[in-house]
């Protein structure tokens, strides 16, 4: 226990605590860099520091987004796409179960659990939701049996049950998936909701091991570039209402971490330009046209990036 608390303590210090410090410029901010072309998914990537991964899941490492304050006279907005992912999944695969969850608001793992264990969504328990949302994600990105399994804690019989449970019920998404793939394979690329390609040169590897893993990120790959696609497109559209509206000074979009975007904003309109952020994110698919099924947005103001 005593070594595991040591390393916690040495990451947090080497990382974040001697290390933040000497990138803050004369304003007192830093300025990290966000590379459009970072990663494969085309989502940003951040370097010089990286402040997408600050932690957040120990009470210690959160104490690390509380250096991350906004100056008087200003607040935080934290407006975080749910379950993008899924959603996407079920916008490009058209799977009637899935896009019924996401038309009828209900949680996407409680949706999930109601029908695989043939249960009312009030009677999915946290151990159901909890394999739901193991399945859930694992489809997304390729995990076999072994690791399904081993996500939701339970004998390999039960696992394949589960897999195979999961096939039968959403089988349009499967269907869409394997469809993916097969086209990966003969035209070297996939393809996001809004055109998008990425190439998959590892489907070709003479390799075993390497052609699967090119089936993963062939599969995951329009899921995960459409979400990335529509947080850039949030970006614009927000963008374009703040300069239409005279706000560029008064609200100014700070941060990026996954499907979050942070705005510093002045404090007496925060609660009124929230509402206007939230909903022109929710819209960007709709407004082009692209789907009717509702994205869903949280948000939360603060101080600092602990608190929200």
């Amino acid at each position: 226990a005593k070594v595991i608390d040591y390393r916690e303590l040495t990451k947090l210090l080497s990382t974040y605590i001697d290390t933040l410090p000497n990138y803050v410029k004369d304003d007192g901010r830093i300025h990290a860099h966000f590379v459009q072309s970072g990663t494969g998914t085309g989502r940003f990537s951040c370097e010089d520091p990286n402040l997408q991964n600050l932690p957040i899941k120990s009470e210690r490492g959160q104490k690390i987004r509380d250096a991350f304050i906004a100056p008087k006279g200003k607040t935080l907005l934290s407006c975080d796409y749910a379950q993008i992912d899924l959603r996407a999944a079920a916008i490009l695969s058209n799977d009637p179960h899935l896009v019924e969850i996401f038309e009828k608001g209900i949680d996407a793992h409680t949706g999930t659990a109601s029908r695989m264990f043939g249960v009312k969504e009030d009677k999915v328990t946290a151990d159901m939701r909890r394999k739901a949302k193991t399945i859930n994600f694992g489809i997304l990105y390729g995990m076999g049996i072994n690791a399904l399994k081993d996500g939701m804690k339970v004998e390999k019989k039960e696992a394949q049950e589960f897999y195979d449970q999961y096939r039968f019920t959403f089988s349009r998404l499967m269907e869409y998936m394997e469809e993916v793939k097969a086209h990966a394979f003969k035209e070297g690329y996939t393809v996001t909701l809004l055109g998008r390609k990425r190439r998959v040169p590892l489907l070709k590897s003479p390799l075993p091991f390497l052609r699967a893993s090119g089936e993963r990120i062939a599969i995951n790959a329009p899921m995960q570039g459409t979400s990335a696609d529509v947080l850039k497109l949030a970006i614009l559209d927000v963008h374009e209402y703040l300069v239409k509206n005279n706000l560029t000074e008064k609200v100014k979009l700070i941060l990026q971490i996954h499907d979050e975007l942070v705005y510093e904003l002045d404090a007496d309109i925060a609660e009124k330009e929230k509402d206007n952020i939230v909903n022109i994110m929710k819209n960007v698919l709709s407004k082009r046209k692209l789907t009717t099924l509702p994205l869903e947005v949280s948000s939360a103001i603060g101080k600092n990036l602990h608190v929200i």
